[in-house]
């Protein structure tokens, strides 16, 4: 059986997980961001933001834990499969912080393809910061648009969900799959 997997994403502190978290209340099979986990190791390790001290390193763990995710994905029998960000979005912050990688991380984009994303638009009222999360609202707008352009570039035309409150975002998602 083939599934459809879909992919919520979006710039920091967009509400990713909370819906993925609603999604999962209303019985959806969902995997869960990992840059988070990615970065605690790192810190279990002595390293205290992975991403800031070695970007390429960083990006690859979260490429081949992105790709685990789709492979993952693949094997789970449900019909959707609602995975919190995806192997574009890799791409799309190692390009924000102009940050060289090798092309096997274009070849995984490409090759892995979802069914369809849902990008959550920046959100002041919302934004918030925390240990993982470093980047200000002012760079999370410009982390927004490279996520936009990536998922384009990589042939996706990505579902703007609206700013409504939380079940609402939810219902959106799941009345456009």
């Amino acid at each position: 059986m083939k599934n459809k997997k879909i992919v919520i994403t979006g710039g920091p502190g967009t509400g990713k997980s909370s819906i993925i978290h609603k999604l999962e209340e209303k019985g959806k099979k969902c995997l869960h961001e990992i840059s988070r986990q990615v970065t605690l190791e790192a810190q279990q390790e002595g390293i205290d933001q992975l991403f800031l001290e070695k970007p390429l390193l960083f990006s690859e763990k979260l490429l081949e834990g992105r790709l685990n995710q789709y492979i993952e994905a693949s094997e789970i029998k449900s019909d959707h499969i609602f995975i919190d960000r995806g192997l574009p979005d890799v791409v799309a912050y190692m390009d924000y912080f102009r940050t060289d990688y090798p092309e096997i991380f274009n070849q995984t984009c490409e090759n892995n393809r979802y069914d369809q994303i849902f990008i959550l638009p920046p959100w002041k009222e919302i934004y918030t910061s925390d240990n993982e999360r470093y980047e200000s609202f002012e760079e999370a707008l410009k982390i927004s648009s490279y996520l936009y352009t990536t998922y384009k570039r990589y042939g996706y035309d990505p579902i703007e969900v609206p700013k409504l409150s939380v079940i609402e975002r939810t219902n959106f998602i799941l009345d456009k799959i």
